[in-house]
């Protein structure tokens, strides 16, 4: 979850660290660090908890120096404190690390008893001691030595402070690039987003790689890599005039589901593109699996309905951090998709891994380019949502909605879906960003009274039937993660065994109502929570019951006409906006959440 950056040449480390630094910070916000080698052979370490904007408040600057490396963290062994804060050092040895060392016990015995002395509470200050005591002069060599005896996890970048001017990288399991400048000079990064102002070729790290990086010279690589070119633009979102990234991209959804659907859905030819998937290959499927984590196993759950009804194929939708540990029995005739925003989530990444070593291909839906599951998939597609800076994920979720049903139409016309069905459906998807852009417009501009609701409720329940019920989870999960409300999502059936009790005069209930076959089963629902003194907010579609809606739920938000295939979009949007405006309200920080980051890359 840590971010890294490292810069060595000719141009100034220390704000080329420090700009990285600020791009990753959707990796990690507890504590940021610094470190600087300068000419005369000395490092310097600067390190401060909170944001990195602090760490560069207290900075003073400092002339000569020739390499930089520096940190973001999330905590995972010891508590965020300044002793625990990145870089960690050792003698002439510092360094920096993303991941977690399963072995840190052991070693952390075995170096005290050679008389280290351990400062912090970190799993990674191991590293460092070990990086010393096997330090012979030669720097691959010494990596090679001590990250032998590693267990877990890493991406770490090393100063030697005999070696200024030289930064060593090594990766195992946590992602690391390495960017190529135009004057001899090199970054280090966990990810791209860190170095896009910089350059746009990169060598990606794998597993077991270890890279001698100095600007005087061309990189030493233990293992061959190419130096891969991406053509994109620089990718870095701004805030612009908005008060929150979240909020932003709230409103930015409509595009990015317009790029995602671009050149790939048709509604005069009724053609479906991507995925990389023959017609042969759809024709011959005996079943979908779909594997994710959070926001992305709730998108998978949506989609399941779809193929199921459409394709009359199973799917089956996984927990990636559940799925790995399985005793997985592959379908050889299946299609098996992994999603991923980052591209980087570690327990869909051993996911992928496992289902490789069965024999099994997987097709990565993501939304970063040149990511580790895009490169570990080799096919799939990108969902084109464009950067996502706040934690909390909006345009991330309806985009991977959006090409799971483009997948799920693909399947369905290559097994029992019609032509006028096909062109039907690729017409509504069409349609979609501009009623979507619409109903963010009328709720945004709509009244606040459902906020303070929320803000002073000790409890929430969504409830939702069929597909409306992952977007309850997912509705349920963005109020936790920015508000930190306790709430929880139950399918409507299932209220009545156990979430009832739970329900007192005035405590909020979340209805999903749209207008589908489980629509009345959801209203005896509501009047079941109403009897017990709940009051009821509602989506809704609008429908000849609309007067029995209004009399149950005292809020009730309506959705434009929309077909049963994209009311989900809309749900989600509104539930988005519900938590968005009562995190404002409690004043939290929206974009960065307490101990939540961006991209899990530790399991």
């Amino acid at each position: 979850m840590c971010g890294i950056v490292g810069y060595t040449g000719p141009k100034d480390s220390t704000s080329i660290v420090f700009s990285g630094l600020k791009r990753l910070e959707y990796r990690g916000y507890d504590s940021a660090g610094i470190a600087l080698a300068l000419e005369n052979e000395s490092i310097h370490v600067h390190k401060a908890t909170g944001r990195v904007r602090e760490l560069e408040a207290k900075f003073n600057p400092i002339s000569n120096v020739v390499a930089a490396i520096g940190h973001t963290r999330w905590a995972s062994h010891g508590e965020v404190s300044h002793k625990n804060a990145h870089p960690h050092e050792s003698k002439g040895v510092t360094i920096v690390h993303n991941g977690v060392i399963d072995n840190a016990s052991e070693l952390r015995t075995r170096l005290e008893s050679e008389g280290y002395k351990f400062v912090s509470d970190t799993d990674s200050e191991t590293i460092a001691h070990l990086i010393d005591l096997h330090n012979t002069g030669d720097p691959l060599a010494t990596i090679q030595k001590a990250t032998a005896e590693l267990q877990g996890t890493y991406g770490i970048a090393v100063l030697f402070k005999d070696l200024p001017g030289l930064i060593v990288a090594a990766k195992n399991g946590s992602p690391l690039v390495i960017g190529i400048g135009d004057t001899k000079d090199y970054y280090v990064a966990s990810d791209t987003t860190a170095l896009t102002q910089h350059t746009n070729r990169f060598i990606y790290m794998e597993d077991g790689d270890i890279a001698v990086i100095r600007s005087d010279c061309d990189i030493l690589l233990n293992n061959e890599r190419s130096i891969e070119k991406i053509d994109e633009p620089d990718a870095y979102a701004e805030l612009g005039n908005f008060e929150h990234f979240m909020l932003k991209e709230i409103c930015e959804q409509p595009d990015a589901i317009k790029r995602c659907f671009s050149s790939r859905v048709s509604d005069t030819s009724c053609k479906l593109k991507g995925f990389n998937l023959t017609d042969e290959q759809l024709s011959k499927t005996t079943s979908v699996t779909i594997i994710g984590c959070g926001t992305s196993y709730h998108a998978g759950l949506v989609v399941k309905e779809y193929i199921e009804r459409w394709c009359g194929v199973p799917c089956f939708v996984e927990l990636a951090s559940e799925f790995a540990n399985k005793y997985i029995l592959p379908d050889k005739t299946g299609i098996y998709l992994a999603i991923s925003q980052s591209g980087e989530t570690f327990d869909t990444l051993e996911c992928i891994k496992e289902l490789h070593k069965k024999g099994i291909d997987v097709y990565g839906v993501v939304n970063t380019v040149g990511s580790s599951i895009a490169r570990l998939c080799r096919a799939g597609v990108y969902t084109h949502a464009g950067p996502e800076i706040s934690v909390a994920s909006t345009k991330a979720f309806t985009t991977q909605l959006a090409a799971l049903i483009m997948f799920a139409c693909m399947l369905g016309r290559s097994k029992q879906m019609n032509l006028a069905e096909g062109y039907y459906l690729c017409k509504e998807l069409r349609k979609l960003p501009e009623k979507l852009e619409s109903f963010i417009a009328k709720l945004l501009n709509g009244n606040d009274n459902i906020s303070l609701l929320l803000a002073e409720a000790p409890y929430v329940l969504f409830l939702g039937r069929g597909v409306s019920y992952p977007i309850a989870m997912e509705g349920s999960l963005k109020l936790k993660e920015i508000a930190y409300i306790p709430c929880e999502a139950y399918a409507g059936g299932e209220m009545k065994h156990g979430p009832i009790a739970m329900i007192d005069k005035g405590t909020p209930v979340i209805c999903l109502l749209p207008g589908d076959r489980h629509r009345k089963r959801m209203l005896t629902n509501m009047e079941e929570v109403k009897t017990r003194g709940a009051e009821i907010i509602t989506v809704a579609e609008w429908g000849e019951d609309i007067d029995s809606i209004l009399r149950i739920s005292k809020h009730t938000w309506l959705m434009p006409d929309a077909m049963p295939l994209t009311t989900p979009f809309f749900l989600a949007v509104a539930l988005q906006i519900f938590a968005y405006r009562c995190a404002k309200h409690l004043n939290n920080d929206i974009d960065k959440p307490k101990n939540l980051a961006k991209s899990v890359t530790i399991s």
